[in-house]
């Protein structure tokens, strides 16, 4: 959908219009937009936000694991791969592919 002249030129109004607003008339709008939107906020209630507190406290969620370390994990996928290749390349020499 391409816009039309009319259209910038309705956004252009409404700028200018918003821009001049007084200080109050924004900081009321500002307001009424933060009392609006509460979708950031809990929505659970207090007894179903503890059952999820006490879930995240037991088992697999409350066991306290080292850091991930990648270069470790690279350092040993290079350490594996090399000695699968070098076994492959002993086991087709002992039969006699090669």
């Amino acid at each position: 959908m391409t816009k039309t002249t009319s259209d910038t030129a309705t956004g252009r109004e409404h700028r200018q219009q918003h821009d001049r607003q007084e200080p109050d008339a924004r900081q009321q709008t500002a307001q009424a937009g933060e009392n609006a939107d509460r979708s950031y906020q809990n929505r659970l209630y207090p007894e179903d936000q503890e059952k999820v507190d006490a879930f995240l406290r037991r088992g697999v969620n409350s066991v306290e694991r080292k850091p991930f370390k990648p270069m470790r994990m690279m350092i040993l996928l290079i350490v594996v791969v090399t000695t699968l290749s070098l076994f492959s390349q002993l086991l087709a020499r002992w039969a006699g592919v090669y």
